[in-house]
């Protein structure tokens, strides 16, 4: 799995780059945001966050100057019905904290905003994200997004997940998997 890349900015595009890594040149998408900030930088020493996606017919990789868009990107491929074109583009429409305001508010009209995402689309989306799951800024909020990670992994759906955890009281991710556990089996 690659989940960084440092080297020399070959070629740019709005939403591609081809950075060079000792001899190695690897075409990665990248969001408008982080198109934008690649332009302040300097050329000879990019870093990228990325993530590497393996598909049965094609092989990807997608780059984030900040670990929070690459947080938010990785985390909105996890939803049904949204691929890496669709959360690169929401990256592309949204800055991380935009993006979680729009959640907050519940805006299907913001949402509505990026290409490719309809009214029913957006309802989903919104639907699926919890706002305390989008936190990202603090301990408290990783380690609740850490517990959805592994509940989901378990087989939870979404909503007893999302019902469960807002009744722990745990900070840290083992208490609130525990804890979780617990309410699912009550609800």
């Amino acid at each position: 799995m690659i989940v960084g890349l440092r080297g020399v900015l070959i070629k740019k595009e709005p939403t591609a780059v081809h950075l060079e890594v000792q001899g190695v040149v690897y075409e990665v998408f990248v969001s408008l945001n982080t198109s934008t900030q690649l332009d302040s930088m300097d050329k000879s020493a990019i870093f990228l966050h990325t993530t590497h996606i393996l598909r049965e017919d094609s092989e990807s990789l997608y780059g984030f100057v900040t670990e929070e868009e690459k947080r938010l990107f990785d985390r909105l491929i996890r939803l049904s019905g949204v691929g890496p074109k669709v959360a690169l583009a929401i990256c592309s429409t949204f800055k991380p904290s935009e993006f979680v305001e729009a959640v907050r508010q519940k805006s299907v009209a913001k949402l509505k905003k990026v290409p490719g995402i309809g009214p029913k689309s957006a309802q989903r989306i919104l639907m699926e994200l919890g706002e305390f799951e989008l936190q990202t800024s603090n301990v408290a909020s990783e380690a609740v997004s850490q517990a959805i990670q592994a509940l989901e992994s378990l087989g939870f759906k979404k909503e007893q997940i999302q019902k469960a955890l807002a009744q722990c009281e745990a900070t840290d991710t083992a208490g609130l998997v525990k804890e979780a556990l617990k309410k699912i089996q009550k609800i």
